[in-house]
């Protein structure tokens, strides 16, 4: 097919310049051109030119590669998704280092709880995770510049304060030695606080709750897995003494325990066995809420379904429940769904809390023999479970906690199973969050352990003595 086209030129024009007209077409190239004249004498040009066929392969093409562009750059989105949830993480860790080491900077006597090594190893995790965020974005941006800066400072800070501390670690003891010294002489002006040796019920419980300890983020590193719990074995077995144990999900659902030989590789996430407590098509021993414990290597916890107690052995993994009598699904704790069966232990064995429709979601206390694996005596308390944050037990005695507010905690009753006997107290500690889940004693170590919106957090106690 030809595509003609009619140029028509006033035969003034070509008489007032016929040489210019014809140069002008002859620049027309491969074309066809031939002329005549017109009836009117004008000069009638005759143009034709080749016709390019629509270019449908390469229209293809670009449908083509436009599809491909459109699947690369979703993936790209989802890969930005994922990592958002990363670097919010990474933000919160590094802050938390940040402030750390704000602490260690203010004074000298602040140095004796320096742990260089483990600061080093916490700013070579933070880069590497930066560097493959970086890597997998395959960008940068002053964002990732201003990331490495501020990596950079720290390690600066970290060797100034381990050369300062090296330089003068001398004075450092000395003056330590001096603060022991009036320490000793205000506890032995003030008889009436002390601290029993460890596994000895000679004091008359709770004085004070001294302030929140921070360890780190949960070991997931997931600022979502504000559901869990941590903590040491209340009765380690010989050799594991040092061992902690951690449980975490965004959920109440418990999955999987994992065990660390020790503080050190708990905080550097050095699990040296992990515990699946489902397997599709093997087994399904999965628990809910937050409130277990570990003693003697298992795990006691609140089994899904049916609803019981259960004991999972971690030395020979298997399990095993019992139904507790009467126990309710239907009063909860006030922070937390699906906390019915609360697990304790202390220097007298091992307890669970409860609530029964028989005593209208008051909490009731059962001992647990831990040989049988049943609950062998119980006591009824007068306070409400639902209205109650958590408890704990330390020398037979029940110590139940409610919200003062965001910042505050309470110890408001008491319960006294030697004596039968009930108080309302008030003991007020500090929350490092408004929101936790997991509080427990430890006997082994006399601490509570708390898992604070996704945070390893203790605290020490002080006792009055008899």
């Amino acid at each position: 097919m030809m595509m003609m086209m009619k140029i028509l030129l006033l035969s003034v024009f070509m008489l007032a310049a016929p040489a210019q007209a014809w140069l002008s077409l002859e620049d027309w190239g491969s074309g066809s051109v031939d002329g005549s004249i017109g009836d009117l004498g004008q000069c009638v040009c005759n143009v034709f030119l080749p016709d390019t066929s629509f270019p449908a392969d390469r229209m293809e093409q670009m449908q083509s590669s436009s599809k491909q562009l459109a699947v690369e750059v979703q993936i790209h989105i989802s890969k930005l998704s994922s990592l958002k949830v990363e670097l919010v993480v990474l933000l919160e860790s590094l802050s938390n280092l940040t402030a750390r080491l704000e602490v260690l900077e203010s004074g000298p006597d602040k140095y004796i709880k320096l742990e260089f090594e483990l600061l080093r190893v916490e700013l070579r995790e933070f880069e590497a995770l930066v560097t493959q965020i970086k890597t997998s974005l395959n960008s940068s941006s002053s964002a990732f510049d201003s990331l490495y800066a501020e990596i950079h400072s720290m390690r600066i800070i970290v060797d100034q304060l381990e050369s300062y501390d090296r330089s003068n670690l001398e004075v450092i003891r000395h003056e330590f030695t001096k603060l022991q010294r009036k320490l000793k002489k205000c506890q032995e002006d003030q008889q009436d606080i002390t601290n029993a040796p460890i596994g000895s019920c000679k004091h008359a419980g709770i004085l004070k709750i001294g302030k929140p300890v921070v360890s780190q983020l949960n070991a997931d590193l997931n600022g979502a897995f504000k559901y869990g719990g941590w903590g040491k074995d209340s009765k380690p077995l010989s050799g594991s003494e040092s061992m902690y144990w951690y449980s975490g999900s965004s959920d109440t659902l418990v999955s999987k325990i994992s065990q660390y030989s020790a503080y050190y590789t708990l905080i550097t996430r050095q699990s040296f066995k992990a515990h699946l407590l489902y397997v599709d098509r093997q087994y399904d021993w999965r628990g809910a809420g937050n409130n277990y414990v570990v003693r003697e290597n298992n795990l006691y916890y609140q089994y899904r379904s049916p609803f019981a107690m259960a004991k999972f052995n971690m030395t020979s993994a298997k399990v095993e429940t019992k139904v507790v009598p009467k126990a309710s699904t239907q009063f909860s704790y006030h922070y937390s769904i699906n906390q019915n069966l609360d697990f304790a232990a202390d220097e007298s064995g091992l307890w669970v809390t409860y609530a029964t429709a028989d005593s209208n979601g008051t909490l009731v206390l059962g001992k647990i023999n831990e040989q049988s694996f049943t609950v062998e005596e119980v006591w009824q308390t007068s306070i409400f479970k639902q209205s109650v944050t958590n408890a704990f037990m330390i020398c037979g005695v029940l110590y139940a906690t409610r919200s003062v507010d965001t910042h505050t905690e309470e110890i408001f009753y008491t319960y006294d199973t030697t004596k039968n006997q009930e108080s309302h107290v008030s003991i007020r500690f500090e929350k490092f969050q408004d929101f936790y889940v997991y509080l427990d004693y430890n006997p082994a170590d006399q601490k509570l352990y708390m898992f604070n919106n996704g945070y390893y957090v203790t605290y020490n106690l002080k006792f009055k003595v008899v």
